[in-house]
């Protein structure tokens, strides 16, 4: 995937900066995502914004590959502007815990991001699909260091920070040595100045969510109000932890670990006055050395 398709620079008001990374990133043809994805057959899901495909090109390269829906409410124009915007983001972004950007393209009736493809899934996937391995201990004190990891990098070292994220196990994915990657798809919005404060809070609680999941193995979605409850109301006895524990897990966890899991847990989701006590550097720094393997 290393032939550059097409004229990335586009000569208009809406066109992508000269600047920066852009003109580094691959755009594709239309053809040939159709050719990749045997005429969008290889269907993966779909999520709010478009149906997302498996693509396997001819150097042998995957790619997961999201159509875009386009919007009426907007001018063709304002979506070309918008779109490239959030390419010229996403592609600026470089850490080990986010999944990379690969490709665009721009066609006449439809859009597409061609994301770097996971071998082993979702989060979500990973820890509710019956038919999956469960994941081991180990593995989900990593995603839960990972996750920490790409927020903080998000959040304290992009100018300016980046705040238009949502975590939860559906948008983290694990590669093929379950390294969890976050992927970070609709980020352009206005940053209203006024609105930061709360999607920093917004985020520190979504952690805390996450955490819950990879604890209990349990679906925020369909156990979340009592979870919230549990973890709230939880006095930090032992039977109350361990019967809420995974029980794909069995006995194989650190009681010491679990605890940290559990505080850290409990700090994101509890609010004082809508302020979470602590920030998204505290909590991965924490857990760097509290949770030793």
């Amino acid at each position: 995937m290393q032939k550059m398709i097409g004229r990335l620079l586009l000569k208009n008001n809406n066109s992508p900066s000269e600047s920066g990374n852009f003109h580094l990133i691959r755009q594709f043809t239309v053809k040939e995502i159709r050719r990749a994805t045997v005429g969008f057959n290889l269907v993966l899901g779909t999520d709010p914004r478009g149906n997302v495909y498996k693509a396997q090109f001819s150097d042998g390269d995957f790619a997961v590959v999201r159509k875009l829906r386009r919007f009426s409410h907007h001018g063709d124009d304002d979506h070309d502007g918008f779109f490239y915007k959030e390419v010229e983001l996403i592609g600026g972004l470089h850490h080990r815990n986010l999944v990379r950007l690969q490709g665009f393209s721009n066609g006449r009736r439809n859009r597409f991001l061609l994301m770097e493809y996971m071998e082993n899934g979702s989060l979500n996937d990973c820890l509710h699909d019956p038919l999956k391995t469960p994941l081991c201990w180990k593995t989900r004190l990593e995603i839960a260091i990972s996750v920490a990891a790409a927020l903080e990098y998000l959040l304290f070292f992009c100018d300016p920070p980046v705040f238009n994220i949502s975590i939860s196990s559906k948008n983290i994915f694990l590669d093929e040595n379950f390294i969890a990657k976050v992927c970070h798809l609709g980020l352009v919005e206005p940053n209203n100045s006024s609105l930061l404060d709360p999607k920093r809070r917004h985020i520190v609680y979504q952690f805390g969510v996450l955490i819950l999941e990879l604890v209990t193995g349990q679906s925020f979605e369909i156990e979340g109000a009592e979870l919230l409850r549990w973890i709230n109301q939880e006095s930090g006895s032992s039977d109350s932890m361990h019967k809420m524990v995974d029980a794909d897990l069995g006995e194989d966890y650190d009681v010491n670990q679990l605890t940290c899991l559990l505080k850290i847990a409990r700090l994101c989701t509890k609010r004082i006055w809508d302020y979470p006590r602590i920030s998204i550097r505290q909590i991965l720094r924490y857990l760097q050395r509290k949770l030793e393997f």
